[in-house]
């Protein structure tokens, strides 16, 4: 009974560190995001610009990271201006995209965007000009 108590207390903390650490390698891999434009006032769109470099994804991430996302299903009067999705570089990886949606404001101050189907935000104005920058340019 000792020897399967103690073999426990070694199995649990072992299996635990592997989790962690193959979760860890996933996420520290490099990415890249594939950015799509709305080419006309239907709902299609064609690839804009690809960003590959790390800095800028790392950016746009904290931006999404910090926003104030809120649990909801909003519509629109148009199609989204914008769309991306994160992939990493490493083709053996998969993961399931998470489609985000870009609308610009008509003064084009305001980027409001959805996470997937089911949460919105409105990023402040120099969130908002710093994310488009990367996007659009």
């Amino acid at each position: 009974m000792k020897k399967c108590v103690i073999f426990l207390y070694v199995l649990i903390p072992f299996v635990l560190l592997m989790v962690t650490g193959c979760s860890s390698e996933v996420e520290n891999e490099e990415q890249k995001i594939i950015v799509q434009k709305r080419t006309d006032d239907e709902n299609q769109y064609e690839d804009f610009k690809e960003i590959t470099d790390n800095e800028q994804v790392r950016n746009v991430k904290r931006i999404l990271d910090e926003a104030n996302w809120k649990d909801a299903h909003v519509t629109f009067v148009r199609p989204a201006d914008y769309q991306f999705v994160f992939q990493f570089k490493n083709p053996q990886i998969e993961a399931k995209a998470v489609l985000f949606s870009v609308w610009v404001s008509p003064k084009k101050d305001l980027l409001e965007m959805t996470r997937g189907e089911h949460e919105f935000t409105q990023l402040t104005k120099e969130e908002s000009a710093r994310l488009f920058e990367m996007i659009r340019e």
